[in-house]
């Protein structure tokens, strides 16, 4: 069998608030193959966004180990650790946050470029421009600020920073909750398309499983910290084993009906 491109084990992290311990993540093990869809949904405090930052290693864990391509990510530091992390990127739930807000597009597409030596100056502007064609957006947009384009453009904005390093693994944290259905469903449509292409991998992080069900391979249900379900995502869905699976699929909404019988 196949090393998985990311594979999570034990993973635990225990928060002390007021006086009491919170059990942010119990014991967690998953794993994600190259190319694959992972789409991690659970309810709002279920431990799926301190998750996304443990393999990202933006906060450690308490116990577990974060291996990558085998290697053990929660052992590395420094430079070893900044080598590794181009080619594990993440887009956030609200870009605006995640960029500076005097940046221009062309500067937020720039900075990974020139921080992992991907490009010398004098190649960078064709790298942008190339940058945001991946991502459906117009070479004009450069020069624009980043705060003053609209919310879907910055998502695809954020999506092509991430992708200049070319990673093989995105974690994708609540990336589309923010953003009108029809946007979402833009996006939505644009990972997979790059995915394709590119032979990405994504951990899609999201409390909504109508969204995760559209774009996973695999679906990994939390709750309290812990994984309680797992399976293929057309599984997970029309027969969920956990009673948080069955909580969250009563919640898609129904927007179809069954078409009319012809009289």
């Amino acid at each position: 069998m196949s090393t998985p491109l990311l594979a999570v084990r034990g993973l635990s992290k225990t928060y002390r608030s007021g006086g009491r311990e919170v059990k942010g993540l119990d014991d967690v093990s998953l794993s994600v193959a190259a190319g694959e869809t992972l789409g991690l949904v659970g309810p709002s405090g279920s431990g799926k966004s301190t998750l996304a930052r443990v393999v990202m290693r933006l906060i450690e864990p308490d116990e577990g180990t974060v291996d990558f391509t085998g290697q053990n990510l929660t052992a590395l530091n420094g430079k070893a650790l900044r080598a590794i992390r181009k080619r594990i990127q993440m887009v956030f739930q609200d870009p605006s946050a995640a960029f500076n807000p005097r940046a221009t597009v062309a500067d937020a597409l720039t900075d990974p470029l020139r921080i992992h030596g991907l490009a010398s100056r004098t190649e960078r502007p064709r790298r942008v421009a190339e940058l945001l064609e991946s991502v459906g957006l117009p070479e004009n947009l450069a020069a624009r600020p980043v705060h003053a384009i609209s919310g879907g453009q910055r998502q695809r904005v954020a999506i092509a920073r991430a992708l200049a390093t070319e990673p093989e693994l995105i974690v994708l944290d609540e990336a589309v909750s923010a953003l009108d259905v029809t946007v979402r469903g833009q996006i939505l449509d644009l990972l997979v398309s790059l995915q394709r292409e590119r032979g990405l991998a994504y951990l899609f992080v999201s409390h909504d499983l109508a969204v995760v069900r559209a774009v996973s391979h695999r679906i990994a249900i939390m709750d309290h910290g812990r994984i309680v379900e797992a399976g293929p995502a057309a599984t997970v869905v029309a027969d969920p084993q956990s009673e948080t699976g069955r909580a969250l699929v009563a919640a898609i909404p129904r927007l179809y009906r069954e078409a009319p019988q012809d009289a």
